[in-house]
């Protein structure tokens, strides 16, 4: 079609289904690299915007969302059907 781009999609950022797989069955190492892989997108979500005395910004990763969010992730891995 004209005027339409290709999109590729690069597979380099996706975990492998072995470690899926493996995680989903509650196989330690697998569930800790599924937390490794979200860790930046957990962090970015449990960020929090702060203001010191004087009106300043300050932002900082509010530890318990991020142990929530982390604790759902398990959760929702160890719930996965692969079919």
């Amino acid at each position: 079609m004209m005027g339409k781009k290709d999109k590729t999609f690069n597979n380099e950022y996706l975990l492998p289904i072995n470690v899926i797989k493996a995680a989903s069955k509650g196989d330690i190492e697998a569930i800790d690299k599924v937390l490794k892989h979200y860790e930046g997108y957990i962090a970015v979500l449990s960020t929090r915007k702060l203001y010191d005395e004087y009106g300043n910004t300050h932002y900082c990763v509010d530890e318990s969302l991020r142990r929530r969010l982390e604790t759902k992730l398990i959760t929702k891995v160890l719930n996965f059907k692969i079919a």
